[in-house]
């Protein structure tokens, strides 16, 4: 990134980011994401160096200019200033207005939990999913994410795509040459189809029909009506567009739990919840939110993070356009 022209605040909030998405797990927000990333560097949409500049709008509202940089690194600053905000006042929310793709918003609600906050992360993006009753994309997959510290450190993370599936799943089923479920998305004519090459010219399906699409209503409406970002065909394609940056927009809020109660009482009443939880059916077979990512983070920790064939062959692309020697070697 470095080589690249990125500047050193969003190489290491990038990298950082991308890294943890691999180590938790999720692979198709990890180092495969590279690549396009930095083509957008490339294209200029990219802003490098980012000057961030924050608007007070209220003693706990505030609205963040991303300047067209990283959205993982004006969300990262985003929802350290929302946790600032909480602790000053109770609850803290930052709108994150001139911004780019973000990755996952469990990373966000994680980085608030550490803080002793609860945590709910919003973000718009583009076009790619249908209204209830329509035939065109009009919303973004909109992600939804909230997160609450646990005492031993792994704390609960929830993190959807508000359609029936995430735009990443299309892009692996075309490259797997695998078909995918029925009822989630509809071609360029709004009829069902099962097939990803004719999805990628349709639109996906908001998950839950009216449940799905309200929510991705609200993240519309919090995350880029009211912070002045991009609105449904204002966002720009990070894939097909590199003529403008994303315009995308997010909405990152932190609630204090110590103003509700000591976090030892929080951590009390929270961890008998789980074990009621975990009652519920046989041992092993419920999980927690967030549970998956930290079984991945435990066997990436001890065996290193997997990359697929495509990823290494982009990363060494990447390296040889600026001169680097990739840290391994191919049998």
């Amino acid at each position: 990134m470095r080589a690249f022209g990125v500047d050193e605040d969003q190489v290491l909030s990038v990298s950082g980011n991308l890294i943890w998405n691999d180590m938790v797990g999720r692979y198709s927000q990890g180092l495969s994401r590279l690549a396009i990333l930095m083509k957008r560097v490339r294209q200029g949409v990219v802003r490098c160096p980012c000057r961030l500049r924050f608007e007070r709008l209220s003693d706990s509202v505030e609205l963040l200019d991303g300047n067209d940089g990283f959205g993982q690194y004006a969300s990262e600053i985003g929802v350290s200033r929302a946790s600032d905000l909480a602790r000053a006042h109770g609850v803290g929310i930052v709108g994150v207005r001139n911004s780019n793709f973000f990755g996952t918003g469990a990373f966000f609600v994680h980085k608030a939990a550490i803080g002793g906050m609860i945590g709910l992360v919003l973000s718009n993006s583009f076009p790619k999913v249908a209204a209830l009753g329509g035939s065109k994309a009009v919303l973004g997959t909109n992600p939804f994410a909230f997160g609450a510290p646990r005492r031993n450190g792994r704390s609960l993370m929830f993190d959807m795509s508000t359609a029936g599936l995430a735009g990443s799943t299309i892009r692996e089923q075309i490259r797997k040459g695998m078909l995918l479920p029925e009822g989630l998305v509809i071609d360029a004519n709004g009829k069902p189809t099962t097939d990803p090459t004719k999805a990628a010219f349709g639109a996906l399906l908001p998950f839950g029909g009216a449940k799905g699409y309200g929510l991705a209503v609200l993240v519309e409406i919090l995350s880029g009506v009211i912070t002045g970002a991009g609105v449904s065909h204002g966002v720009a394609s990070m894939y097909d567009n590199f003529k403008e940056s994303g315009h995308n927009g997010h909405f990152l809020m932190a609630l204090d739990i110590a103003r509700w109660m000591s976090l030892e009482a929080y951590y009390e009443r929270l961890e008998t919840l789980i074990e009621t939880i975990k009652a519920s059916g046989p041992d092993g077979q419920v999980q927690l939110p967030g549970e998956n990512r930290w079984r991945h983070f435990d066997e990436n920790s001890g065996k290193g993070i997997p990359l697929e064939a495509e990823t290494r062959k982009a990363l060494r692309e990447l390296s040889d356009a600026c001169g680097i020697c990739v840290p391994w070697s191919e049998d």
